[in-house]
């Protein structure tokens, strides 16, 4: 199969594309308008839903969720129907996203034909929503892995599109990108336009209340990961750079708090808005390493995307170490200090390493009871797919295939990254 990442001349133009002299000559910055607090999405009606009625002519409202959140998104739909609007709720979006999971919900879509489009849940939920989105007003683009982001979409034609996060990690809600799986080829994928940014997002910290232990620490990596790695992307920018590093000091700040508690409601919000600003900064600029890797990693051995992504922050800061030194902004951000510079990374990945104990999780692939020989079973399979992941055009610093399968290698032990 090949994917629109592999295209020779993508690949090739990739690195001069993301150095901060091509970025200077021409930007963006999108977000949604965002509602954010405990009254964002009111049952009664109001708060958002006023604000976006003069964007429908037909109010009617098609709410995607699963069966983990149905709750909420029957409790958004009942907002919505107070607020004026017909709605219609699909609660069968499956994790990872699955391809024919997304036609089902076109069609489920185009047998409504709604004008708002709304997502209640966490990253699959959204990513769902914005492809479902592209098949039901393009359904002339039949493969969405060959869709490439530089080609015009001509969304908003017939909806628009309303994010309502449950979890606070994927920052989703902010961004210009969908992952997505192909069952045949056993690999994830991601689908990316700028025309897929939500029009609103409602950043209510009562919607994820009920997040257990575990999955309130999946996602608050996945946060944290977004921004450190934005931080010494090579698409960085003034803008993302000062979301990113709020957000990772909320994310050390109150990621223990809500992991521990998780009916701390101020912890509970001031995870939402980091990651809906971690959002914004690696919408806006990039992620690279901790996701090609942890992409590959966790389709492989089903491993939560966040806890995935999470466990190369340190790898990744190691490699990326020689080419940049943008990580003492997050060092003085976090009050970590060192004589040399190198003091000072040791220091802060001695931090990172604190805080994912501090989440009961290992800084290692063999901690998360992947034996020797699953790990080398897969290895080659893992190298290539993290290889030709197009995260890794973010990197500041070229990985080649060969040293893609050293960082494997190196975080299988939890070994420093040395070459």
């Amino acid at each position: 199969m090949t994917y629109w990442f592999n295209a020779p001349g993508l690949r090739n133009l990739a690195p001069m594309g993301s150095t901060s002299t091509a970025r200077s000559l021409s930007g963006t910055f999108l977000i949604p308008k965002l509602f954010i607090g405990v009254n964002a999405i009111p049952e009664r009606g109001g708060g958002i839903i006023r604000y976006i009625l003069p964007y429908c002519t037909t109010k009617r409202a098609f709410i995607i969720g699963d069966r983990y959140v149905s709750h909420l998104s029957e409790r958004v739909a009942t907002a919505m129907q107070n607020g004026g609007f017909t709605t219609e709720t699909w609660n069968r979006t499956e994790p990872e996203v699955p391809l024919t999971n997304v036609e089902e919900c076109a069609s489920a879509m185009t047998a409504f034909e709604p004008d708002l489009i709304v997502a209640v849940g966490g990253g699959s939920v959204m990513d769902m929503a914005k492809v479902a989105w592209i098949r039901y007003e393009r359904p002339d683009i039949t493969d969405l892995r060959t869709l490439s982001p530089m080609v015009p979409l001509g969304l908003r034609k017939k909806a628009r599109l309303l994010a309502v996060p449950t979890t606070s990690g994927t920052g989703a809600e902010c961004t210009a990108a969908a992952v997505l799986t192909d069952e045949v080829e056993h690999r994830k994928f991601p689908v990316s336009s700028r025309e897929i940014v939500p029009d609103f997002a409602a950043i209510d910290p009562t919607f994820t209340m009920g997040m257990p232990p575990k999955l309130t620490a999946g996602t608050g990596l996945d946060a944290l990961a977004h921004a450190m790695d934005n931080i010494i992307a090579g698409v960085s920018n003034d803008i993302t750079d000062a979301l990113a590093i709020r957000a990772i000091e909320l994310v050390f700040k109150y990621l223990p708090r809500a992991y521990k508690n998780p009916r701390d409601r101020e912890a509970r919000l001031k995870m939402h808005i980091a990651a809906t600003t971690s959002g914004m900064a690696f919408g806006n600029g990039a992620c690279h390493l901790t996701h090609n890797l942890g992409h590959a990693l966790g389709q492989v051995f089903k491993i939560h995307h966040g806890v995935a992504v999470g466990i190369f922050i340190i790898p990744t800061l190691q490699f990326c170490a020689p080419v940049t030194n943008k990580y003492l902004e997050v060092c003085k951000a976090l009050e970590i200090k060192g004589k040399t510079d190198e003091e000072s990374l040791a220091n802060l990945i001695s931090r990172v390493r604190q805080l994912l104990a501090e989440l009961d999780l290992p800084d290692n692939l063999e901690g998360l009871g992947i034996t020797r020989e699953q790990f080398q079973s897969n290895l080659d399979r893992m190298t290539t797919d993290a290889y030709e992941d197009p995260s890794v055009f973010g990197s500041p610093r070229w990985i080649t295939r060969e040293e893609c399968r050293r960082m494997y290698e190196y975080t299988f032990e939890g070994k420093d990254i040395d070459f």
